[in-house]
């Protein structure tokens, strides 16, 4: 969110940029030192060919085996400088997961090691079924139910290869790229040795106190023949005095027999990852993870944005298997496909250890749950920030918020939440009103909380250096802030002009965030000017500095613990909302689930809140990669996500801004957001039909807000994610492993196809089986087939490619409401869509949508089916039955319950609600009678269609039971018989 006007001042005044995307504000890998050494030593071992050999092996007499078999650590030296000591662990965990470490020995110092303790939930568990075979040249073990996983390390050269059924599945150091980048002084003269090349003659000297390394020494066969800016670097303006010398890590992970790459987010490209490297790679330069404040970013880059996750799939149609490299520093990632059949990647980073967790799969699904046992899963969210939220840069005053509300109740049109930016407080200090513009923020706050509605108030990472803020006086005073490399205090610009920031590293700094929040006087100075009504928006916080190098921190600065900038970068932001998210939770004694929008975010983010995909344009492209990379980060366990409804910058028109509102309520995050700068443009203020159609579109969300709460529900306790693209959910099919355009919700059975294009008519939809799919709004009948089918389906602008897969029931609430608030007590419609064979299942899950009481077993959870009793019976039978009581132990957002009682205190204060309409889609003939089972018949009617769920084409037939008065939260069953 930048004013361009603004940073027009600040340019001149301050030499800061103004950001609209200029390519000599971000760095290549040509331009960054360790970067342009790892791609080096690629194009060296390439050259080489079969000549090329690692240097780092494993020392036999090393290895130490614990004793529960399961932990493998050995010593490891490169032949290049004996002189220094590795170490290598490995770990088996309960699930399946292999852990590899490897760190520098009794170095000159300690490399940073403490990324995967902020990403990891806890511990793993080690397995107790392990046993290691050391031969002459490998140790290995194999393990699971029928010992189909083995591990296998290799001991000169050293690699590390994960296999399943005897097929190598991940391989580390098998083009021998690994490289960790040891400490040294910078007048440390190297001493030669001719053990890792062929090269004979060899010899090294010393010049001015720093190596120099001659074409004929095997280092420089290795590593080059000249330092690459080991001590110092700088770009632009900035110079990056790099105290502690080279420390990159280097190293090479190939999935042999996986032709496609997903994850690594977040970028803004195609879901499968295109190739970086090769005769004609689709990128230029690696993928870079490396969280920066990209304004206006590419609608096609590999180049780094807001976050990072160090997380990749590798996909064939016989297995998935997946990699998490805990490391926090820059790190860049070269992709190459070879013969469509395997992917070799390169991970260059420039500090921390080697820290792999090698996830085996052998499916999607046990991958997203694997890596969900490690970094936990996405939060269950507070039931009304799945709502619609209405956003700009800024709504001015407390009757500019009151207004907007007043217009939404005025055209009936729903929302939940209204945002504040920067504008609110006073010159950018974050928790102080403006009250010339704010006078009465705890009135405005209850006048909205009134209608059941919220607010999101924006609070960033900069604090204004001056006296009269008291936020940043009690850091400064405390020790609490980041500083210089010099050990002073870091000053830096961004909105508050002077600022300086908050070091989330030092814990002493937890308690006092946390003070800060609390909405009653506790300590010197309290949010008192807030309510529990009031939610936390985390931006800027990659962190973004407008006068900095990249227009983030020195990586010279200093965290708590002497680690530097450069070690924890991507680890930054994600701390800030971390701690804001427990901050808002704990913020009263009434303890409710806190709503916190992060921009920067790194592996584990997703146990404490949404993100949104940052600073886009009101473009075409725009949207269509929003949609991209909202896949993409579900991919990497970020589920709550969506991108800005309209873009941020620019002037839409209303066909794309129609688009958008549709792309915006298929995604998990529903929130329309814009620059200061454009016009205003809340739905209410568009001319008809557009107006019609936007309030459609928000009526729909809210609607569906049952499938989508039930859909949050399961990947709080599974880890599969929300938005699940093709090859989640049909992994063998190798004709959808690129398809990033459409995607399920979670296991809903709705399949949507955004339309993103300028003057679409009809969109083409990808059927991957032989399964009838039914329109959501007219239950037109579409048939897939065996082998894949592409459909053409109408989709003039009013109109959303959304789809029920036969098989499904859905629930949801079809009453016009304000806000979800006011729909806790309506009725529910169930929507039966009858697969091929003439059966359907669906879930519901309800809770109070705001307190953690579902923690304690205070929740509904519900199974729906549709089945034929008997073979060839001429009876459908509609059930409802309980789930909690079905699947007792199983973890409900993170907590197992050892035992459930369906008479909770949640279900029996809905014991009232019931079920007001089933729509029975697909059925062949039409009935004789439909009652409650042990009841009277009740009302329905049908209309029969041209195509049955198990012929051809065309509309289904409907069946309506009107109002069987049965609970929601009660068993029961409908009986159809023909």
């Amino acid at each position: 969110m930048r004013s361009l006007n603004y940073l027009g001042i600040l340019s001149l005044l301050l030499g800061v940029p103004t950001h609209s995307l200029k390519a000599h504000d971000f760095k290549t890998c040509s331009q960054s030192g360790f970067c342009r050494r790892g791609r080096a030593l690629s194009a060296r071992a390439k050259e080489a060919g079969e000549a090329w050999s690692s240097p780092y092996s494993l020392d036999p007499s090393s290895i130490s085996i614990a004793s529960n078999q399961a932990i493998f650590i050995a010593g490891v030296k490169s032949a290049l400088y004996p002189e220094i000591n590795f170490g290598l662990e490995l770990r088996v965990h309960d699930d399946g997961v292999v852990r590899v470490r490897m760190d520098e020995v009794r170095g000159l110092r300690k490399r940073y090691d403490e990324a995967a303790s902020w990403a990891l939930i806890s511990e793993p568990t080690i397995s107790s079924d392990i046993k290691w075979t050391a031969g002459k040249k490998d140790i290995r073990a194999a393990y699971g139910p029928k010992k189909e996983n083995e591990v296998v390390v290799t001991f000169a050269p050293l690699t590390v290869a994960l296999l399943r059924n005897g097929k190598e599945q991940v391989v580390l150091n098998g083009q021998g790229l690994l490289h960790m980048e040891h400490f040294r002084t910078k007048t440390q003269e190297v001493t030669h040795t001719e053990e890792a090349a062929p090269q004979e003659g060899a010899e090294a000297v010393s010049d001015d106190a720093q190596a120099v390394i001659t074409p004929t020494n095997p280092r420089a066969w290795f590593e080059g023949d000249k330092e690459d800016d080991y001590w110092e670097e700088t770009f632009s303006s900035w110079t990056d005095s790099k105290p502690k010398g080279p420390e990159s890590l280097s190293l090479d992970i190939n999935f042999p027999n996986h032709p496609v790459v997903y994850g690594i987010p977040q970028h803004a490209t195609r879901l499968a990852l295109p190739t970086t490297t090769g005769e004609s790679p689709f990128f230029s330069d690696p993928y870079r993870l490396y969280n920066a404040d990209v304004f206006e970013y590419l609608a096609s880059s590999p180049m780094s944005i807001y976050g990072s996750i160090p997380v990749l799939h590798a996909h064939s149609a016989d297995s998935t298997v997946g990699i998490f490299h805990a490391v926090a520093s820059e790190t860049w990632i070269d992709v190459g496909h070879s013969a469509e059949k395997s992917t070799e990647t390169h991970w260059i980073s420039e500090s921390g250890i080697l820290d792999l967790f090698l996830m085996p799969g052998p499916t999607p699904e046990d991958i997203f749950k694997q890596y969900s046992r490690l970094t936990g899963t996405t939060v269950l969210p507070a039931h009304w920030s799945l709502g619609y939220h209405q956003c700009r840069w800024n709504y001015v005053s407390s009757d500019d918020v009151r207004t907007v509300q007043k217009r939404f109740d005025e055209e009936d049109m729903p929302v939940d939440v209204f945002w504040l930016d920067i504008e609110y407080s006073e010159e950018h200090k974050y928790f102080i009103w403006d009250k010339k513009n704010f006078p009465d923020p705890v009135d405005m706050i209850n006048d909205v909380a009134t209608l059941g509605r919220k607010m999101v108030v924006i609070v960033d990472p900069h604090l204004k250096r001056t006296s009269d803020y008291p936020v940043y006086q009690a850091a400064s005073e405390k020790g609490l802030l980041v500083k210089t490399k010099s050990e002073t205090e870091y000053e830096g610009w961004c909105w508050s002009g002077s600022s300086a920031w908050v070091d989330f590293f030092n814990p002493n700094v937890w308690d006092w965030w946390k003070s800060l929040f609390k909405t009653q006087q506790i300590s010197t100075w309290s949010w008192t000017e807030s309510t529990n009504a009031v939610h936390i928006w985390n931006d800027m916080n990659e962190p973004s500095v407008f006068n900095g190098p990249e227009i983030t921190m020195p990586k010279d600065n200093i965290h708590h613990g002497g680690w530097e900038h450069r070690d924890v970068h991507n680890i930054n932001g994600m701390l800030f909302s971390n701690l804001t998210s427990q901050a808002v939770a704990e913020r009263s004694e009434e303890l409710t689930r806190p709503f916190v929008l992060t921009r920067a975010f790194y592996a584990g983010s997703q146990r404490f809140g949404a993100m949104w995909t940052g600073d886009n344009l009101g473009t075409w492209e725009h949207m269509a990669v929003g949609v991209k990379i909202v896949l993409s980060v579900n991919i990497g366990g970020m589920s709550f996500s969506g991108s800005d409804v309209g873009g941020f910058f620019g002037n839409p028109e209303p066909e794309m801004l129609v688009r958008w509102y549709q792309v915006g309520a298929m995604a998990p995050f529903f929130r329309a957001h814009a620059h200061i700068d454009t016009k205003r443009r809340e739905p209410f203020l568009l001319e008809q039909p557009y107006k019609g159609m936007v309030k459609d579109i928000l009526r729909l969300r809210y609607s569906m807000l049952p499938i989508w709460y039930t859909a949050f529900r399961e990947t709080s306790v599974t880890g599969l994610p929300v938005l699940r693209p093709h090859y989640v959910m049909f992994p063998k099919d190798k004709a959808g492993f690129d398809i990033d355009d459409q995607y399920y919700i979670a296991s809903s059975g709705l399949l949507v196809k955004p339309v993103t294009e300028k003057d679409a008519t009809e969109a083409k939809v990808y059927l991957p089986e032989d399964q009838v799919y039914y329109d959501y709004f007219n239950h037109h009948a579409y048939r897939g087939a065996a082998n894949g089918k592409e459909i053409t389906v109408p989709a003039a602008l009013h109109q959303i490619p959304l789809f029920i897969r036969g098989g499904s029931i859905v629930s949801t609430r079809e009453r016009p409401r304000r806000s979800s608030t006011s729909m806790k007590a309506d009725p529910f419609t169930l929507r039966v869509a009858l697969s091929r064979t003439g059966t359907a299942r669906g879930e519901l899950y309800l809770d109070d949508g705001e307190t953690y009481a579902h923690r304690a077993g205070h929740f509904v959870w519900r199974e729906f089916v549709a089945e034929t009793p008997k073979k060839k019976s001429r009876t459908l039978r509609i059930a409802s039955r309980d789930m909690g009581v079905a699947r007792p132990g199983e973890a409900v957002d993170g907590v197992v319950l050892k035992a459930f009682n369906p008479a909770n205190a949640y279900a029996q204060s809905i014991a009232d609600v019931r079920v007001e309409k089933v729509v029975v889609v697909g059925l062949n003939s039409k009935p004789k009678t439909v009652k409650v089972e042990g009841g009277a018949d009740l009302n329905w009617e049908f209309t029969l269609g041209v195509a049955a769920a198990d012929k051809k084409e065309g509309t289904a037939s409907i069946l309506t039971i009107k109002d069987p008065r049965v609970s929601v939260v009660k068993d029961w069953a409908i009986i159809v018989e023909w």
